[in-house]
């Protein structure tokens, strides 16, 4: 029996793609298992030691070397879309070419959120980085002009008596005609084919188990989300498992490809140079 170290974010879309597997309703012949879950940005930190065999991880970081030589993305298990992207948020409104001369906070220099926002900026420098269910506290109280927020936080930032300054979806596809990809599965190259495969179909049956019965899996989604309230989460289900989740597609290549070339073009050192 194979061994394998996964990790995975308890945010909605990805409990809910990987619930089936964690609750023993999916299971791949001759391998077991090891579920970690931690946040997009501890993920990311642990891919530059190489702790997981298989592990979710933002594009910003997948991108970047050393992961970019250690793991390699899988077609199925993709965060990208439209409509989907992080939002700046902040108390009072203010002219969004503006931005690169505020306090601003993101969920971390390894998220794609943080890459954004370089990007949107012309990498002017961010203040600050935050676990992303601290951000709009943060931003509420003031210690910070403006957020970057992702998840679930952008269902619920009115509540915070906080506004929209950009949304850096929109300005994405704006400027692109693509879908932002936000983050994805990866698996560690030195995985033999037949294993990447058993990954990838395992993830893949879990996800359609989950289509098939959610049900099945919303107790282990609620166990683990940020955002209690059942209705938020259905939304962030809604929002982040799509078409490209359950494969990447030619498009969705293209997109992750145009990640990589911006930051090329605008001579952005990519996370964790920055």
């Amino acid at each position: 029996m194979i061994r394998l170290t996964v990790g995975y974010s308890p945010c909605p879309n990805d409990t809910y793609m990987f619930g089936a597997l964690a609750l023993g309703l999916v299971r791949a012949p001759g391998v077991t298992f090891d579920i970690r879950l931690a946040d997009v940005q501890t993920l990311n930190e642990w891919a530059l030691e190489g702790v997981l065999d298989v592990t979710k991880l933002s594009f910003a970081a997948l991108l970047a070397p050393p992961i970019a030589d250690r793991y390699t993305l899988i077609e199925v298990g993709a965060a990208l879309g439209r409509g989907c992207g992080p939002l700046v948020i902040a108390r009072e409104p203010f002219p969004p070419e503006t931005l690169r001369h505020k306090r601003v906070v993101t969920p971390g220099k390894l998220t794609t959120a943080h890459l954004l926002v370089r990007l949107f900026t012309d990498d002017a420098p961010v203040t600050a980085e935050l676990p992303f269910e601290r951000i709009l506290p943060a931003v509420a109280a003031g210690d910070y002009d403006a957020g970057v927020i992702i998840h679930e936080s952008r269902f619920v930032y009115p509540a915070f008596g906080l506004t929209c300054i950009v949304d850096l979806g929109a300005w994405w596809e704006a400027t692109t005609g693509l879908p932002l990809p936000l983050g994805g599965i990866a698996v560690r190259q030195t995985l033999d084919h037949t294993l990447r495969h058993v990954v990838t179909e395992t993830l893949r049956k879990s996800l359609a188990y989950a289509d098939a019965d959610p049900a099945a899996v919303r107790p282990y989604i609620a166990e683990h989300a940020q955002e209690m309230a059942v209705e938020v989460q259905a939304q962030h289900i809604a929002l982040y498992v799509n078409e490209f989740t359950r494969d990447l597609g030619d498009e969705g290549r293209a997109a992750v490809e145009a990640l990589r070339r911006r930051c090329t073009e605008r001579f952005l050192t990519l996370p964790p140079g920055k």
